[in-house]
């Protein structure tokens, strides 16, 4: 299974501010040039991770991006669920429909494997996912071309 680029710039953006001092608020356009992403998929991502409860974003002066408490202890399986497209791995309903989709095991499997990928997921808190070492390197990020690129230990 492989997620969306939403979701996976979504939890970069997570992680980034997992790390963050609570005084020192991320903008999106910093957090999309510190993570190496568009920003207009950060934004995006940003306003989805708002209406989940997951970050806070303030505008204006003083204004910035910051975790909500029940975005720090939140599970990467709920948020992944949250973000991905509902639905099947595979298109069984595509047009046009698989001739096999009445009689198929097929479907069935990959439903369970999905769910075992999301149960293996929901293990892990956005908390646990910023521990050393990469904590340290999420903090060391700089913008392209503004420094020098992190040090991996």
């Amino acid at each position: 299974m492989r997620l969306t680029a939403f979701t996976d710039i979504s939890l970069r953006i997570v992680m980034r501010l997992a790390v963050a001092d609570p005084d020192d608020l991320l903008t999106t356009r910093v957090a999309a040039d510190l993570l190496a992403v568009p920003y207009t998929h950060a934004a995006k991502a940003v306003a989805r991770l708002s209406e989940l409860g997951v970050v806070e974003a303030r505008r204006g002066r003083g204004g910035g991006l910051q975790l909500t408490g029940a975005g720090r202890e939140a599970t990467v399986g709920g948020l992944v669920r949250a973000l991905e497209a509902a639905g099947d791995v595979v298109g069984c309903e595509d047009d046009p429909p698989c001739p096999l989709r009445a009689a198929c095991r097929l479907r069935s499997a990959l439903r369970q494997a999905q769910e075992a990928f999301y149960a293996t997921l929901d293990t892990i808190t956005v908390r646990s996912l910023v521990d050393a070492p990469t904590g340290p390197i999420l903090l060391s990020l700089t913008p392209p071309g503004k420094g020098t690129e992190p040090a991996i230990p």
